[in-house]
């Protein structure tokens, strides 16, 4: 919990000063291969998350959540980078039509995968009725090295 509350503490500050001292404008040298490097990263986490599903391993869950992640990225950066051009439109509808309903899907994917694993799991380790939501539900090995864990009796099961 100390590392992600160190990792908040310095990126507040950090975008702070982004925000300030950026310039309006910027010419990127490297332009191509920026583009085509993170295209090429989606691509991999698209394969992976794939794979994952075709060999029916728990992988897909996180590589469903990086490549929904870089879809986002992707379409934010789309958008954001052709506002006032003749492009936007373009953008936003490869955003509206194609990167964020694939996000979408990914992301439910993952999460369906994750509670059916999550109830499997609740059940093998002997513990009584549904599993608590996603959001509530304590890591498992935490459980697995207590010995004193109950189950949140006010969570309701995750919809």
């Amino acid at each position: 919990m100390g590392q992600f509350a160190l990792c908040v503490c310095v990126l507040v500050p950090w975008t702070v000063y982004l925000a300030v001292s950026l310039p309006h404008r910027f010419e990127a040298r490297y332009w191509p291969m920026v583009w085509v490097g993170f295209d090429i990263m989606l691509l991999v986490s698209l394969v992976g998350a794939g794979a994952a599903v075709w060999l029916r391993r728990q992988a897909l869950i996180p590589m469903s959540f990086v490549a929904a992640t870089l879809l986002v990225c992707d379409a934010w950066f789309d958008i954001s980078l052709n506002l006032g051009g003749g492009d936007v439109w373009e953008s936003v509808a490869s955003a509206v039509l194609v990167e964020l309903p694939l996000a979408c899907l990914l992301v439910l994917r993952a999460r369906r995968v994750l509670k059916i694993s999550a109830r499997l799991a609740w059940q093998r380790l002997g513990l009584a009725g549904e599993p608590p939501s996603l959001y509530k539900m304590p890591l498992f090995v935490a459980m697995a090295a207590s010995s004193t864990f109950q189950p949140d009796s006010e969570g309701a099961p995750d919809a």
